[in-house]
């Protein structure tokens, strides 16, 4: 018996959707304030998926002000495929809010969006027999309404649908013809530890709507699980008949209350049908394979020595892309940053990151700044709460910024030149999530602390390879629960004064 490892897209890659055209699989998920906006991926067995690019890859497309705050800008997409197009409906919060695009490929070039006039968040696209397209979204509840999708225009008044069992904040609507029924999968009890999917079902797409018996369908809220927060959920049919559900959830570690500092993952669990209902799940992190994965990509590479001509499809930038100042063509082999910005503490400053997608990882890279320049290797959740060891002057500084505070921790000088700058981290010190419950009088198992899910050391490479660390900090102040927002961690290079000049970077897991 064949098995997978779930997330099947793990890092910070929330709020995904699917559509099958014909043995291919294409998924979307939410990007916020990072561009390029809506990574898209493509997989053809729905557990291996290979980032193929974005669809507002464009500055012409998306650009957010640079005093946007975190976590808005590209909310919850919908990615659908019919009459032989990909269609793709999201919103742009603090931007162009509603729009749709359509592409032949969806590796691209997918088309200028077009605004769409409906209120609230989260829509999503789905047509009847007769070719009538309906477009559900949240606002006050859910509701839908007819859509030319050519032209984003709305055809008539919208109208409530069905918004859930009661819970707080219905959204992520997603309505399904399967058969004889119309069916509306939705998220509800909000993106929290109180997230669930509940189902109901009509014989038209304004209803009237039969609940689920079953609700909340799937669901951790209350339970021990390793995997919490789940929602946002996307029903697709494989092309041998069977039937998966995409979804979100977080991997929480360390002391109560649990942190998690990846942010919001995708999922893969398989669905059944009872009673005409489709039931998905169980959801666990070690789950039985689809008969038709056997498809597995290339594995995206740890190193990048920045020799190809443009920055791969995993590197993103905040709010708004700026070709002068993020170069690979001033050094052969670098990457170049220009600084427009003189704190990763205020919006404005230049950051070009990755995702971090293994709980235990590395990033190193090597930096080349002046003594009149600025820069380094940060990880990142907001502007408010980052980690960073950064060289200029000729020093090496770990800096911590939480909150309201910041402060170099600590600072110690290097020779000129270039410099190896490193942050490992490691749950190997903390509470495992089997040991979180515990009765609070009861003392922390011998070689572990309690606190947060993770211990992040800053510090650079001396000239015999060994790592100087320069601090050890607690992960939990990067994390979700201390935070708030719905990103979750990206490390990447940066500049605040001058340009900084990067020869390679690596992000590789424990």
């Amino acid at each position: 018996m064949a098995f997978f490892d779930n997330p099947v897209i793990p890092g910070f890659s929330p709020d995904p959707s699917i559509c099958r055209a014909g043995e291919d699989y294409y998924l979307a998920t939410s990007s916020f304030e990072y561009v390029p906006g809506v990574p898209l991926w493509h997989s053809r067995d729905l557990v291996h998926w290979r980032l193929v690019g974005h669809a507002l890859d464009r500055p012409s497309q998306m650009a957010l002000s640079d005093e946007a705050a975190s976590s808005t800008g590209v909310y919850a997409p919908t990615l659908r495929h019919h009459d032989g197009r990909f269609w793709l409906i999201t919103t742009v919060v603090a931007g162009a809010g509603n729009v749709l695009l359509t592409a032949e490929d969806p590796a691209g070039p997918w088309s200028d969006p077009v605004p769409v006039g409906i209120p609230g968040i989260d829509p999503d696209l789905a047509w009847d027999e007769d070719g009538t397209c309906w477009c559900a979204f949240s606002h006050d509840g859910i509701r839908a309404v007819r859509l030319d999708p050519e032209s984003g225009k709305v055809l008539g008044e919208p109208v409530a649908l069905w918004s859930g069992t009661g819970l707080q904040y219905p959204e992520g609507p997603h309505l399904y013809r399967i058969g004889e029924w119309w069916y509306l999968l939705l998220s509800e009890g909000g993106t929290e530890r109180g997230h669930a999917l509940s189902l109901a079902r009509a014989r038209t797409p304004t209803g009237p709507w039969e609940p689920c018996p079953a609700n909340p369908v799937l669901s951790h809220r209350s339970t021990n699980h390793p995997v919490q927060n789940t929602g946002h959920g996307d029903l697709v049919q494989a092309h041998d008949g069977s039937w998966w559900m995409v979804l979100l959830g977080t991997r929480p570690r360390g002391d109560t209350p649990l942190y998690h500092g990846l942010g919001r993952e995708t999922f893969l669990v398989p669905v059944r049908w009872e009673d005409s209902w489709p039931v998905p799940g169980p959801l666990e992190l070690r789950c039985q394979s689809p008969a038709l994965a056997d498809h597995p990509w290339p594995v995206e590479p740890d190193l990048d020595d920045f020799d190809a001509g443009a920055l791969a499809p995993c590197w993103v930038s905040l709010r708004r892309q700026d070709p002068p100042a993020v170069r690979l063509d001033e050094r052969p082999g670098h990457l170049v940053l220009h600084a427009r910005g003189d704190s990763l503490s205020r919006p404005g400053a230049l950051f070009v990151g990755r995702r971090q997608r293994d709980p235990d990882c590395t990033a190193r890279v090597s930096a080349d700044i002046g003594a009149d320049s600025v820069g380094g290797l940060a990880v990142r959740l907001d502007e408010a709460h980052h980690y960073e060891v950064e060289t200029g002057g000729g020093t090496v500084r770990a800096i911590a910024r939480i909150g309201p505070l910041s402060a170099v921790v600590a600072e110690l000088p290097v020779p000129p030149g270039p410099v190896t700058l490193r942050i490992d981290i490691t749950t190997a010190d903390v509470l495992p999530p089997t040991v979180t419950a515990r009765d609070p009088r009861t003392p922390v198992p011998p070689g572990l602390r309690a606190g947060g899910p993770d211990t992040l050391r800053l510090g650079y490479e001396d000239a015999a390879g060994g790592f100087r660390v320069l601090a050890e900090l607690d992960g939990r102040y990067l994390t979700t629960e201390v935070a708030g927002g719905f990103t979750g961690r990206v490390v990447g290079m940066y500049a605040t004064k001058g340009s900084a000049a990067f020869d390679w970077f690596e992000l590789r897991s424990a």
